[in-house]
């Protein structure tokens, strides 16, 4: 099969995508974006009704910074609705995912066809981000089942890189941390992707193993689908003796952000999305620094296009170069609009408070922020304490009283011996 035009000029070559000048890259993405939207227009009439609503056509849309004239993309608008998006026949789709549920409402269904998930999505490497190839032994501990993570991942290990996958999945049917655990002293994996509450599951069901994963020697470590702190990754390096690194994705609109060892935001996947930071209330774009609401349009998309999409998730653009000589732009997560803890006039991240919360030596690696039912209510920190650490009222008092002293707003500690272990996403944040 032939890719379109922009593909094969600019990506069917050895020349890596995160190795590509600024210039040759913003050509690629000039021509890819206008012939999606082009083919948007033309077959989609969704799109077509959008763009007429907002008189655009695709003539207006030449070069990357025209994609603001576009209308934007929401998520209620994809609720419930699987093929919204196709611009192409049914029968040519080759795999529909579902959301995982855990932004709340109806489901989200992204169908794609053999051409845009395998074809084209592959078409683009990074191995500068993504230092993966043959000889890998990459073990993959993430969820198949309904969304993307794991088989993204699969295909990407197996397809994009030609590196050996262990499908051990996160919990499910079969993937139990005991049987993963002996499957990684089976086949001593050079590359681990998991989750970071996964990760700690893994670490635990090791050392009651006597199996010390630090004995690995692993290549490198990816860590996606939550939120996660700088003090946890590192107690996750520590557990696991090796660079873990950020992962950023979503079910919607695929790889958003490979962040490499500097550990100093998220580099910009450019052959594959390209990103605005806009104001959340207004649309408007905001400036490098500034902090808003991440919007995608997806460069790769041809029959499922996804042209403007508001993913909910906050973020600020980095203006300076990074020093690990990738030139695609760099960009710090600030978490989801939905997620943040809003009290008494204050809106904070779940992960700066868990970041807060982590430095203190005294608190495991297991917690939950239990919020209150009305404004005037106090935050209430559920945690396991740090191994050999013991519970007395006089340390949650402590604990409580570094918090208020951090954040000004009121904590209470409940210190309690275990909370529980799952293969789903974990939950920091819980309601009364």
């Amino acid at each position: 099969m032939t890719p379109p035009p922009a593909i094969s000029r600019f990506l069917s070559g050895a020349e890596q995508a995160d190795g590509l000048s600024p210039d040759t890259l913003a050509r690629y993405r000039a021509e890819s974006l206008r012939t999606i939207v082009q083919r948007a227009y033309r077959r989609s009439s969704f799109y077509r009704a959008k763009m007429d609503e907002a008189d655009v056509t695709p003539g207006d849309i030449q070069q990357p910074s025209d994609v603001a004239k576009l209308p934007f993309l929401t998520k209620d608008e994809l609720r419930g609705q699987p093929f919204r998006l196709l611009a192409c026949d049914r029968r040519d789709i080759a795999l529909i995912q579902v959301s995982t549920g855990t932004t709340g409402g109806e489901e989200i269904y992204m169908a794609y066809t053999w051409n845009d998930y395998l074809l084209y999505d592959l078409a683009p490497r990074y191995s500068r981000l993504f230092p993966v190839g043959p000889g890998d032994i990459c073990l993959n501990a993430l969820p198949y089942e309904m969304s993307t993570a794991g088989l993204a991942f699969h295909k990407t290990f197996m397809d994009g890189y030609q590196a050996t996958v262990v499908p051990a999945g996160k919990g499910g049917a079969y993937s139990t941390p005991r049987k993963t655990v002996k499957t990684m002293r089976d086949l001593r994996p050079s590359i681990v992707v998991t989750s970071p509450s996964w990760a700690i599951v893994l670490a635990e069901e090791a050392a009651r193993s006597s199996f010390d994963l630090t004995g690995l020697r692993l290549r490198k470590m990816w860590l996606t689908g939550e939120g996660c702190s700088p003090t946890l990754r590192r107690r996750i390096e520590g557990m696991w003796g090796t660079t873990a690194n950020f992962f950023y994705g979503s079910l919607e609109c695929g790889v958003l952000g490979i962040e490499c060892d500097h550990h100093d935001g998220y580099h910009v996947p450019e052959a594959h999305v390209m990103m605005e930071i806009v104001d959340p209330e207004t649309g408007r774009p905001l400036e490098p620094g500034e902090t808003g609401e991440i919007v995608v349009t997806a460069l790769l998309r041809y029959d499922s296009p996804l042209l403007r999409f508001r993913t909910g998730d906050l973020g600020c653009m980095i203006p300076a170069p990074c020093p690990c000589g990738v030139t695609m732009p760099r960009f710090h997560m600030k978490g989801r609009a939905f997620d943040q803890i809003r009290l008494r006039g204050k809106a904070l991240s779940p992960v700066h408070l868990e970041e807060i919360l982590l430095r203190m030596p005294e608190v495991g690696d297991w917690f939950q922020f239990v919020l209150p039912a009305s404004d005037e209510g106090r935050i209430t920190v559920r945690c396991e304490l740090a191994r050999g650490v013991e519970r007395s009222a006089a340390l949650a008092e402590a604990l409580a009283t570094r918090m208020r002293a951090a954040t000004t707003l009121p904590f209470d500690f409940e210190l309690v011996d275990a909370l529980p272990r799952a293969g789903v996403k974990v939950a920091r944040l819980v309601r009364e």
